[in-house]
């Protein structure tokens, strides 16, 4: 009986596995062949891979929209692991009557949908343009700024800490640290987990970016590579073996931050503390 049970969740588990897998797959497969042969639902690799990339490369800029997206991500990255950590820290930390009142409305702002807020932050942006030029429409830092940490994000830092050994920080006060070196010198090195668990997060979500650079990156050497990809299949006759090089091409990046930090990233979603 306990075999039969055992068979039966390996064959479930198998059947999950194959269904979650086949799109990747079918995308590398499609990678490989015509447009013609993708069409017609070919299955077995081609060897037209070199020749898409070639056509891909020609027909966009895809160097430059990689780089784009390179900036963003990391930018973004950086900046949500500093003030989401912050927030959460401080939220969890220090003890204040409108603390939890503050934090309720917090989270009350994850209901809102993005499109909700996109034609108030677009006018916002576009006041800024005239006199701060830097951060106003078709810029870096206009992507950056709405998006670079979250409410989630806030919480899930508060959630961590809930973890972490108070006692840590009174040693510190006790060993003369100030708050600021308390956070940088004892909480971040010792929640390092959950902190990989958030880069990849983040990273991934802001590569994978898409309405809010459409809207403020308006010029062609200023789009990232999910804008050239869907400029790609908006045009009359697509080639959707080139499509697919270079949504293959654009998911190297996030892909490989996953493998890379997939441990540190499951004891941060569990909330280990090492």
């Amino acid at each position: 009986m306990i075999a039969l049970r055992r068979t039966i969740i390996y064959v479930f588990l198998f059947a999950v596995a194959v269904i979650s897998i086949f799109p990747f797959l079918w995308m590398v497969i499609s990678s490989t062949n015509l447009s013609v042969d993708v069409t017609q639902g070919r299955m077995l690799p081609g060897a037209h891979f070199m020749d898409n990339f070639h056509k891909l490369t020609d027909s966009i800029n895809l160097v430059p929209a990689l780089w784009n997206s390179l900036k963003i991500s990391l930018t973004t990255t950086l900046l949500a692991l500093l003030v989401a950590s912050l927030a959460g820290y401080a939220f969890e930390i220090y003890q204040s009557k409108a603390k939890d009142i503050v934090f309720n409305l917090l989270l009350v702002s994850m209901m809102i949908p993005f499109a909700a807020l996109m034609v108030p932050l677009y006018q916002m942006f576009s006041s800024i343009t005239r006199t701060v030029p830097f951060i106003g429409i078709n810029t870096m830092n206009a992507v950056v700024l709405p998006t670079f940490t979250t409410a989630f994000l806030i919480f899930f830092f508060r959630q961590s800490t809930k973890m972490f050994a108070k006692e840590l920080l009174e040693a510190g006060r006790i060993d003369g640290l100030t708050e600021l070196g308390l956070f940088f010198r004892v909480y971040m090195p010792t929640m390092k987990t959950t902190y990989s668990a958030a880069a990849i997060i983040t990273f991934m979500s802001s590569w994978n970016n898409y309405l809010w650079p459409l809207i403020v990156l308006q010029t062609p050497e200023k789009r990232t590579i999910p804008l050239l990809i869907s400029n790609l299949g908006s045009s009359y006759a697509p080639d959707f073996g080139v499509i697919m090089t270079a949504i293959v091409i654009s998911t190297l990046p996030t892909a490989l931050v996953f493998f890379l930090m997939q441990k540190q990233f499951v004891a941060g979603m569990v909330g280990s503390v090492k």
